[in-house]
């Protein structure tokens, strides 16, 4: 055995005094070494059984002579190097390989047609992360032991075998996300019932999940296709994670009671699901619900529990809700992120919003709600949140021990070391929508870490605005538009050191613009048009470089920002201030020498252009003289006619 990590080993790739060694290897790990070649020593292994490179900058193409040369290899680890070109295998069966791993890499091209008949005790195929293109070969229902099956992000398209759903009955893992396929993927031949983790996002998949039955699942995303129909109801015995965000669901939801329960993520947003909020939704152990962009309707005390609850994340944005937000909210002790935005909400923003302690962002905007402020908003921190995790999901498996157990089935360390939290995170399923800096965008995956905000604008809401709110130092975004505000700008405003959007614009404040807001150096986006302001606009700091809309709307503000431009202007001394011999010249004045310069050169040009014309047809001669003769003729009759 030969291993090596993170340059503990110094390698000579093409060093002869490996040419000379006799030794044979059972192990060769050579990961995260920089190598740029692969080492010669290779050559001359037959008895092979592992072989890591991963990590490295090798960038060349498939080494088919590494499956030539090892009859024996049944490890093979490329992952995240520089190999370029096709996949092309040997010609033969390569009988005792299980575990084979090209993902992130810089593959091309389609996948050999036989290439399932080439490796047919595979139990682990990872080819995501590259740039393989076309249909899948059919020859991949051949490979009967196959547990996990990767081919996420490349440009495969087309349908998927029926052969691949029907043959490889030991699935447990496929990942097909980030591609182009289409067509119909629940045939009714499916028979890939051992799945537990099913990832068919981003493609064009359509049809319906009513054609099917997986009880086993743990994870199911087939969100960004076009899938559509009710939801089925044995979606109620996935286990941890139900992602069908952006297709054409429709229907009721199918309450069954109690459901979902032991879930930790789920997400039906955007699709087109309609009655009652679901009251039979199990909170005990989730962590997340999006229902944003469906036709809901109800009460919000309707569906939420009696019961605290370690949810971190509910977002219900454009729905129907009515009625008030209800003090059972308060029980999410541990909520981050309330999107309540575009519904028909009424009444007074409750004050038990501000026992969140851990809340980052709160949307409450495109609503009806009423009355002031809280005051009590002041304890909310909107700080950074909490990371999801601290570990990468982990892709890689230690085998040590197991090195001598040929039997050994490697898929199951995924299943056993499955990190939820960072696994949403890391592929992007805690995704929202909001809008900062006078725009909507959507935020997702490790970046919701480092955002805050606050969004209370499109409402009713009266009064001043609290003084308390200075105290959110931590907060990114504050947007109170669109709101009958009264009174001065607070000038505790200046305290929010890390705020980059702000936006109090068509409300009725009065009075100046706080001076001390220029201190707001990371501030990109400012906006107070529409009211009642006066005075001076402060030109410090980033208030220099906002535009003229920022302002517009009132009346009373003076010294409006020039428009941004790129023209210079040049002043002209008036004729007064000018000696009395610099206005003896006349404006059209010609500068003689620079007349001559043009000029001359100009008519040399001319004429010779018109002495090369005629010298080349010298038949156009004769017409202007044959003209002057005509002319001559008319006027000799003239005279002798007088």
């Amino acid at each position: 055995m030969l291993t090596g990590y993170k340059d503990r080993l110094q390698v000579d790739a093409q060093c002869p005094n490996w040419i000379n060694m006799s030794f044979q290897l059972k192990v060769l790990i050579l990961s995260n070494l920089s190598m740029n070649d692969i080492p010669k020593v290779l050559s001359y292994q037959q008895k092979l059984r592992v072989i890591d490179l991963s990590h490295n900058k090798l960038k060349e193409e498939f080494p088919v002579w590494l499956l030539q040369n090892t009859s024996n290899l049944k490890f093979m680890n490329l992952r995240n190097n520089s190999f370029v070109g096709q996949l092309y295998l040997p010609s033969y069966e390569i009988r005792n390989m299980v575990w084979l791993d090209l993902s992130n890499n810089h593959f091309t091209g389609k996948l050999p047609e036989d290439f399932g008949d080439k490796l047919l005790g595979l139990q682990y195929l990872n080819l995501s992360h590259n740039q393989f293109e076309g249909a899948l070969p059919s020859s991949l229902g051949n490979m009967r032991d196959l547990v996990i099956l990767d081919l996420a992000f490349n440009f495969f398209s087309g349908k998927v075998p029926n052969e691949l759903l029907v043959g490889c009955s030991k699935l447990e893992q496929l990942r097909l996300s980030y591609n182009r396929f289409k067509g119909q993927f629940f045939s009714s031949e499916f028979n890939l019932s051992t799945l537990y983790q099913l990832e068919l996002n981003n493609n064009g998949f359509t049809g319906s999940l009513l054609n099917v039955k997986l009880k086993t699942l743990d994870v199911l995303d087939v969100s960004n296709n076009y899938f559509r129909g009710p939801i089925p109801t044995w979606a109620n015995q996935v286990r941890w994670l139900i992602s069908m965000r952006n297709n054409s669901f429709e229907g009721q939801f199918p309450c069954q009671q109690p459901m979902f329960g032991g879930l930790y993520f789920l997400d039906l947003s955007h699709n087109f699901l309609s009655g009652h909020l679901p009251s039979c939704i199990d909170f005990t152990n989730i962590n997340e619900i999006h229902l944003e962009g469906n036709k809901f309707t109800g009460l919000l005390q309707d569906f939420l529990p009696n019961s605290s609850s370690s949810l971190s994340v509910l977002n219900l944005r454009d729905n129907n809700l009515t009625g008030f937000i209800p003090d059972l909210i308060g029980m999410f002790l541990n909520l981050k992120i309330l999107l309540l935005g575009k519904n028909h909400l009424k009444g007074l923003i409750p004050e038990i919003l501000c026992l969140w302690k851990n809340i980052s962002i709160m949307d409450l905007s495109s609503n009806s709600f009423s009355g002031t402020i809280p005051f009590c908003f002041q304890n909310l921190t909107f700080g950074v949140m909490e990371n999801y995790g601290d570990t990468l999901i982990r892709d890689q498996w230690l085998f040590w021990n197991s090195l001598s157990d040929e039997n050994h089935i490697y898929g199951d360390f995924i299943k056993k070391n499955l990190d939820l939290p960072m696994y949403c995170e890391v592929v992007g399923l805690n995704e929202i929508y909001l809008v900062d800096k006078n725009r909507g965008s959507t935020y997702k995956g490790s970046i919701l870490n480092f955002m805050s905000a606050l969004d209370m604008s499109c409402n009713d809401l009266t009064g001043e605005i609290p003084q308390e709110l200075g105290k959110l130092t931590q907060i990114r975004a504050l947007n109170l538009s669109h709101n009958q505000l009264t009174g001065p700008i607070p000038v505790t405003l200046s305290k929010l050191s890390k705020i980059e959007s702000l936006d109090l614009s068509y409300n009725n404040l009065s009075g100046n613009i706080p001076l001390e807001l220029t201190n707001l150096n990371f501030l990109e986006v400012f906006n107070v048009s529409y009211n009642n302001l006066s005075g001076q606009i402060p030109m410090k700091g980033q208030f220099s470089t906002f535009e003229e809309s920022s302002y517009e709307g009132n009346q009373f503000l003076s010294r409006l920002p020039l428009e941004k431009c790129c023209i210079i202007y040049t002043k002209t001394p008036h004729l007064e201030s000018l000696p009395l011999d610099a206005t003896k010249g006349k404006w059209y004045e010609v500068d003689l020498p620079a007349f001559r310069a043009c000029f001359f050169p100009t008519y040399i040009v001319f004429f010779l252009l018109i002495v090369s014309l005629l010298y080349i047809n010298p038949h156009w001669l004769k017409r202007p003289l044959y003209f002057i003769s005509n002319i001559n003729y008319f006027l000799n009759l003239a005279i002798f006619d007088i």
